[in-house]
């Protein structure tokens, strides 16, 4: 029997509420998210779910939840207009009453008067709890989240929009679930991080290193390819996976770039902020993306000068000085013209570095010799400059994203290989 309640108790359901969601208005990022999260923990999601904001579906849905798993996620359904019916079902299905609670009253109003605004019936709605039901404060909006333990089962409620169920699950959520068993305090799994590889190569290195009991899952996305480590039903304890881990760095060689979660664009960061160098940009069919990536890292501004997004054969010319001639002979997607321009940027903007992409992201463009999808990205370093060709598949954002990480592995491979020569240049 308790082996039977510790298993259930790792299992989860998520049941995300919302019109908007099946309407296609807004894509449900919560149900990835929420799952990533739940899975670092330790607990298995078994299913996800998506209703409408109507009383009896989500009712329905979570009755079915309560026979099979220990805990429920819902998101969404939780403000103050009359679609907003989650607080009632969850009532409905589990026989509770609906009560109100002072303390969310009162940070409800703080809030209002705060944000100049009177406090309306419906705003009210957010006070109501199923009774024993406790809150889950919301610093970022006006509906708190409710956290229930009933039953031996654990039922959260959050409100839908992401910038705020987010810092609530990680912050108020996670410790809770921690605290009372349901969740790992440390993660559950070792995720070998890799770019450059398939993941059936990359299978074939990380399985021969597998104890006994481990279970392996891949994941893949703009050319990473994870390979998660669990103890499954072995117990084994982190630092034996990180073990593992270890051992399988070794054997991926150059294609791991990390164990964990971080983009390649941290570290890349990472890496320049450590050497104190600093790199310069050229873009051309990824629109800015690259600088994008760089910018989306706390501290870019340390490493990354200036970046030049030019689209037209105009401004290759006008912004970094490619010569005509390299475009009238060679072409702007080309090996040439991408050298150009990484080196052109590095001078441009004072970098140690310079890194640059054109290429034919589709539909149309392309030639025989360089089809669709084919880009070219040029290095320039203390130590010289290089280019690189790569053909890429999928439509006109599946080729620029994966053309983004494409250049920020191949900065990082020239800087694992040849980052101690360039200082002997000056870097």
């Amino acid at each position: 029997m308790e082996q039977t309640q510790s298993r259930k108790a790792r299992h989860a359901v998520i049941l995300n509420v919302g019109d908007e969601l099946l309407d296609g208005i807004r894509t449900n990022g919560h149900l990835v998210w929420l799952g990533e999260q739940l899975a670092r923990r330790g607990v298995r999601v078994l299913r996800g779910s998506v209703v409408r904001d109507e009383a009896e579906q989500i009712a329905a849905e979570i009755s079915h939840a309560w026979k099979e798993a220990n805990l429920i996620v819902t998101t969404g359904g939780m403000g103050p207009t009359r679609d907003d019916l989650v607080r009632q079902a969850v009532a409905s299905a589990l026989g509770l009453k609906l009560v109100h609670n002072s303390e969310a009253e009162v940070t409800l109003r703080e809030r209002f008067v705060r944000l100049r605004r009177e406090v309306s019936p419906g705003d009210l709605r957010q006070c109501l709890l199923p009774e024993g039901a406790q809150l889950i404060p919301n610093p970022r909006g006006t509906s708190p989240g409710i956290y229930l333990s009933h039953e031996g089962r654990t039922l959260v409620m959050l409100p839908g929009p992401g910038l705020e169920l987010r810092p609530m699950f990680q912050e108020e959520v996670i410790p809770r679930l921690c605290s009372c068993g349901t969740a790992n305090e440390e993660e559950a799994y070792v995720q070998i991080r890799t770019f450059g590889i398939g993941a059936v190569p990359l299978e074939s290195l990380v399985r021969p290193h597998l104890l006994s009991g481990m279970t392996l899952t891949f994941g893949t996305h703009t050319g990473i390819v994870d390979a998660r480590i669990s103890a499954g039903e072995s117990g084994a304890c982190c630092d034996r996976m990180l073990d593992v881990a270890r051992k399988i760095r070794d054997s991926v060689g150059d294609d791991f770039i990390c164990t964990g979660h971080a983009c390649l664009a941290t570290l890349l960061v990472e890496q320049l902020t450590a050497m104190g160098c600093t790199v310069a940009l050229g873009e051309s069919c990824t629109g800015g993306l690259l600088a994008s990536a760089f910018t989306d890292v706390p501290g870019a501004s340390k490493v990354l000068t200036g970046s030049a997004v030019c689209y037209s054969n105009d401004a290759k010319m006008s912004m970094l000085g490619i010569p005509s001639c390299i475009i009238s002979q060679h072409g702007a997607v080309s090996a040439e013209c991408a050298a150009a321009m990484a080196t052109a940027a590095a001078e441009k903007f004072g970098a140690d570095y310079g890194l640059s992409v054109t290429g034919y992201a589709g539909p149309g463009g392309g030639t025989e010799e360089d089809p669709v999808g084919t880009i070219y990205f040029g290095y320039a370093s203390p130590s010289g400059v290089w280019t690189r060709r790569v053909v890429l598949v999928g439509d006109r954002l599946q080729v620029k994203a994966r053309a983004v990480n494409t250049a920020l592995d191949w900065m990082r491979r020239n800087l694992n290989r040849y980052g101690v020569e360039d200082k002997l240049h000056g870097a």
